[in-house]
């Protein structure tokens, strides 16, 4: 079975090009599915968004992250209705988590309690003065695989570098709670110091330790933080010197890092698994496992009591979001003071509800699924949507013949992979048979407080997650769940998802005008589909194509693309970006010349009401929804051009739109000489 293929595929990274999200970012841990998402803002007062009628909802934008909240009110409606269901079912305790998660009253009630048992488990620490004697090991390998916390590297499995059909347990940093770097002023370094010191205080004092010995306890596990970042090496710097992927067996592991007991941690963590030392891993950084075995060796040697209060504050911070307010209002002034510190913009509280039902998404993903498709996503909704990109697909095939720069046989190869291309559309195939996952559920024990259900869900789901990579699983592994605004193209499997939640009003819907649907969906599943083409953009990747004709396009596109003015305290790197603005400027081009087609076969085009707006700009227009949106500090693996340049990119490199518009030859939007890419 694969009922949770879709949940254990995104959270181990596999490879995929998406619209939305950077395309490979730092592979998460077997655990990556903690509680950060319940922590990163306050509670807000529950308004629900407005949501677009479906006919007339372009007369106000709505962006992609609109639309994801949308979403998860939806969820939240089905959540929250009253429904019989089958006892032990996956829809009972999905309702049942959720409404746990809802019921603060009983999560102020529980207090610290439920943290301090954890706490007594691992065998306290010497703030609270409940201390044994540390077994590091014994704790070490608790944190793993009960709790979902890594205090000194990251676990995880990940697809093997010579078979990305097959996985692999992965060894890499550590992601740390600090957002240090090592570019870093000493000034902010020091600032941000003093507020995570701060922080790490009121945890120790909110769980009743001394705060003589919690100031102490805190210095120390952040001068432990602080030595484990002084040892990383930038990815950049791995690749270079090829040292990103070493395959080393368990028993190589112990004796570069002697200080884990590798097999014992690992065997924990990745149950069901049959490990031996002679079992090949992935290690991303050899380097820095040297040096971070060497740091424990140390501590264990003279300061045994500091290394056991590091892992504990770094695990209270992990789990604080699961307690009450005290935790999360420390949590909320910590994340204000980083960004300020960061010169990020404040983060927007987001309301319980809304937390919840991620959570409550992440843990029962086969059973929301379900409901959601159910709701959302019906037979004409989806015939309609293959409509679109059966459309969109026929107009890159006649593209590709028209070429300058692909010969005949390169034209016929590229023709050839469209045709053999996978489309999967609304949601994976277990999604819609959740009965495949009520025996999943057996294992989840909810209560009797909310910290120990989201622990059993917890354990749940990283059991499935390795169980599902143990079975066979003839279908493609969705990187998403059917409720998210993300489509993406999976390199391996030669698949493009389009899941449920795109393609949602205002970005499509059966009974829209034809103009919103190929300029807002269409665009979206033309950008996906020349992510097949990537290889042949870059240097080398099509010997037979004419390289001259091919470096001129994307030297023109670079060009274009940097004679952009960019707002205050934005930046990007053309180097990471330019194959996703080719494929946003190639997109738009596809998408146009299929409603174009579009309307000579059916000649007549609804307009939306209250809108003076002809159905050409309307295409436009919903392009420009789709891509447009807050801007956001750029992330350093970020392959995406800032939001501006992906609107204003693509439109000035089509002529229509100017045409349309009324632009004036020479501006902005309108330049006197364009590049054809695509």
């Amino acid at each position: 079975m694969c009922v949770v293929a879709g949940r254990a595929a995104r959270v181990t990274k596999w490879p995929e090009k998406t619209l939305f999200n950077a395309p490979f970012p730092a592979p998460a841990s077997v655990s990556s599915f903690s509680l950060h998402s319940l922590q990163e803002s306050g509670d807000q007062s529950e308004e629900e968004p407005r949501e677009p009628s479906q006919a007339g909802g372009m007369g106000t934008l709505w962006s992609q992250e609109e639309l994801a909240t949308k979403n998860k009110n939806r969820l939240r409606r089905i959540l929250e209705a009253r429904n019989s269901w089958y006892s032990g079912s996956g829809e009972e305790k999905a309702f049942q988590f959720y409404n746990s998660c809802m019921d603060t009253r009983a999560i102020e009630a529980a207090g610290t309690g439920p943290l301090r048992q954890v706490i007594e488990e691992l065998g306290g620490w010497r703030i609270s003065g409940n201390w044994t004697s540390l077994n590091f090991n014994r704790t070490l390998r608790l944190l793993m695989s009960q709790y979902g916390h890594f205090p000194f590297f990251r676990a995880y499995l990940g697809p093997h570098p010579a078979s990305p059909h097959t996985p692999v347990i992965q060894i890499d940093q550590p992601e740390f709670d600090v957002p240090l770097k090592q570019d870093q002023e000493q000034k902010t370094y020091a600032q941000i110091f003093r507020e995570y010191l701060t922080y790490l205080n009121q945890l120790g004092t909110l769980l009743g330790g001394d705060p003589n010995k919690v100031q102490e306890h805190a210095f120390r596990s952040l001068i432990i933080t602080s030595r484990l970042f002084q040892f990383l090496r930038p990815l950049e710097q791995r690749r270079a010197q090829g040292k990103l992927f070493q395959m080393v067996t368990i028993d190589q592991l112990k004796e570069i890092a002697p200080a884990i007991d590798w097999l014992s941690c690992l065997q924990a963590t990745f149950t069901p698994m049959s490990l031996s030392p002679s079992q090949s891993l992935v290690v991303h950084d050899v380097e820095y496992l040297k040096n971070m075995s060497q740091l424990v060796e140390e501590m264990l040697l003279k300061q045994r009591d500091f290394l056991q209060s590091h892992m504990i504050l770094g695990l209270v911070g992990t789990l604080s979001p699961a307690l009450d307010s005290q935790f999360q209002k420390a949590r909320r002034k910590l994340s204000q003071k980083l960004r300020e510190l960061t010169e990020q913009p404040p983060m927007p509280a987001r309301p319980r509800w809304m937390k919840c039902v991620e959570k409550t998404g992440t843990f029962f993903e086969p059973t929301l699924a379900a409901l959601f498709v159910r709701e959302a996503f019906d037979p004409s909704t989806r015939s309609a949507a293959m409509e679109l990109f059966t459309a969109i697909r026929d107009a890159l095939i006649t593209r590709l013949r028209k070429l300058p720069w692909m010969n005949e046989e390169t034209q016929n190869m590229a023709q050839d992979k469209v045709a053999q291309l996978q489309v999967e559309m609304g949601a994976s195939e277990w999604a819609l048979k959740p009965e495949l996952a009520r025996p999943e559920y057996r294992d989840i024990q909810l209560g009797p407080n909310f910290l120990q259900s989201v622990l059993s869900c917890v354990r749940s789901l990283q059991a499935r997650i390795v169980q599902s990579f143990l079975q066979p699983c003839p279908q493609h592994r969705w990187k998403v769940s059917p409720w998210e605004v993300n489509a993406y193209y999976s390199i391996s499997d030669h698949v493009v998802v389009f899941p449920a939640g795109l393609l949602q009003p205002p970005f499509f819907h059966p009974g829209y005008p034809r103009a919103v649907n190929f300029g807002a969906a269409g665009s979206i599943m033309a950008h996906e589909l020349l992510h097949i083409f990537y290889q042949l953009l870059l240097p080398g990747g099509c010997p037979a194509c004419d390289t001259h004709a091919l470096q001129e396009a994307l030297l023109c596109l670079k060009r274009h693309y940097a004679a952009f003015p960019l707002p205050s305290g934005t930046s990007f790197n053309d180097s990471l970006t330019f194959l996703e603005n080719a494929a946003d400027v190639g997109g738009l081009a596809i998408a146009l010349q299929a409603y174009s087609k579009r309307l000579l076969w059916h000649r007549g085009e609804t307009v939306l009401p209250r809108l003076d707006l002809s159905p050409q700009q309307i295409f436009f227009r919903s392009y420009a929804q789709v891509m447009c949106r807050e801007p956001s500090p750029q992330e350093s693996y970020d392959t995406h051009s800032p939001p501006h340049l992906r609107v204003h990119g693509p439109l000035s490199s089509t002529p229509a739109f100017a045409r349309y518009f009324r632009c004036a030859r020479g501006t902005l939007l309108s330049p006197s000489s364009r590049c054809q890419l695509w």
